[in-house]
């Protein structure tokens, strides 16, 4: 545990780091207002706090930043959040890609970071489908959506079935399953196998296995906006082998795909910190995010991805308000 001077100095530090970037000193922090230590017993605490593994000596710098583990504490237990400090902005109701877009645009340009949102996914519903033999054990499935989108998918199955048997087939499965979402033609599949005919019951699992396969990789979408902006901050521009690793992390979207989706199952604002687990990969950044609602229902997630030095505050008031934005701006076009 940290005494109150202990605590006082480590936030001191780590908000003139944020500030101005650049290792800090015994010297600096006894001129700084409050603080009122000597510059032996700032040495002494910052002694302690390096032991405690919250702050570092980076190179032979005098100085010190903070660590993982002291931005954490900075974090969740000394940081504090003014509200109305962010000019708030506006986010017209518009299609949803072009909603999800402007989201992107607007976290970039507030935060002069990346900003990165993951497209609401829509559920998949079935208009019609369609059985088609090519060869012995060998069939098109054709899945109508009801925008018109059409998937074509050659499967193999275990038994050989003549046309009139998949016509008959689609055309239960079609009077039957019609208008139901994937999910909804799951759990009716899970208690309606067993009275379905085999043929029947084994065309519809591969046909929403199919589905399930198209949705994955069409629908996962990520808007990532300001990847620019990366190059202009210190962390980054001084340090090739950093900006290498961020840039290879937007390439890799299945990657951020499975960052935001942590984020996105818990309310409000969250923080990863860069180095303190497995979540955000690099030390170099850290990822600040919430999930957007529509009509009460989360669909999705958005976020600012920057340097660990990074505001903070301000970037927790800038993804708030942006989740508020996109889920009003896509509640007047529902999804």
């Amino acid at each position: 545990m940290l005494d109150d001077r202990a605590k006082l100095l480590l936030k001191t530090l780590v908000e003139r780091y944020i500030a101005e970037g650049q290792p800090v000193g015994s010297r600096t922090l006894s001129r700084a207002p409050g603080l009122e230590l000597s510059p032996a017993t700032i040495r002494n605490v910052m002694s302690d706090l390096e032991e405690l593994g919250l702050i570092a000596s980076p190179h032979t710098s005098a100085g010190r930043v903070p660590t993982a583990r002291g931005y954490r504490l900075f974090v969740d237990t000394m940081m504090t959040v003014q509200r109305g400090q962010i000019a708030t902005p506006s986010l017209a109701p518009d299609q949803p890609q072009k909603v999800i877009a402007n989201a992107a645009s607007l976290l970039s340009s507030l935060s002069q970071f990346v900003g990165v949102v993951v497209a609401p996914r829509r559920a998949s519903v079935f208009r019609l489908i369609e059985f088609l033999r090519l060869s012995e054990r060998r069939i098109l499935v054709i899945i109508v959506s009801p925008d018109g989108d059409v998937q074509n998918r050659v499967i193999n199955t275990e038994h050989d079935y003549t046309q009139s048997q998949l016509v008959e087939a689609a055309n239960y499965l079609n009077s039957h399953y019609m208008g139901l979402t994937l999910e909804q033609v799951r759990e009716k599949l899970q208690t309606e196998v067993e009275t379905l005919r085999s043929e029947i019951a084994s065309l519809m699992q591969a046909a929403v296995a199919l589905e399930s396969e198209a949705i994955s990789q069409s629908q996962d979408e990520v808007v990532i906006s300001g990847e620019r902006n990366l190059l202009s901050v210190s962390d980054f521009s001084t340090d090739m082998a950093h900006l290498r690793r961020a840039f290879e992390l937007f390439e890799q979207k299945a990657q951020l795909m499975r960052l935001l989706d942590v984020t996105g199952r818990a309310e409000g604002v969250r923080i990863f910190i860069g180095g303190e687990s497995q979540v955000v990969p690099y030390e170099e950044l850290s990822v600040v995010s919430a999930p957007y609602e529509v009509d009460g229902q989360v669909v999705g997630t958005l976020g600012v991805i920057g340097p660990t030095r990074m505001a903070y505050d301000r970037m927790i008031q800038i993804v708030d308000i942006t989740s508020k934005l996109v889920g009003n701006a896509l509640s007047h076009h529902k999804l």
